[in-house]
């Protein structure tokens, strides 16, 4: 049986019915995150908390590089 997941979207998203923002939900077991576009629902992404941490962290503090 497929789990239901509870879609939120982001506190970025500026609210409002737009369909420009990442919504994210939570797996109870395992602990998955999934993480898709609101204008794409269809398509996901499902990672762990540690990996999103990291690539938010690279994110905000620019180090994100492309790999060569």
């Amino acid at each position: 049986m497929t789990e239901a997941l509870h879609w939120q979207k982001s506190s970025f998203s500026g609210g409002g019915d737009g369909d420009t923002c990442v919504e994210v939900a939570v797996a109870a077991t395992p602990t998955t995150l999934h993480l898709r576009e609101s204008d794409d629902p269809a398509t996901t992404l499902t990672t762990t908390r540690t990996p999103l941490t990291h690539l938010l962290q690279a994110i905000r503090t620019g180090t994100l590089h492309p790999r060569r």
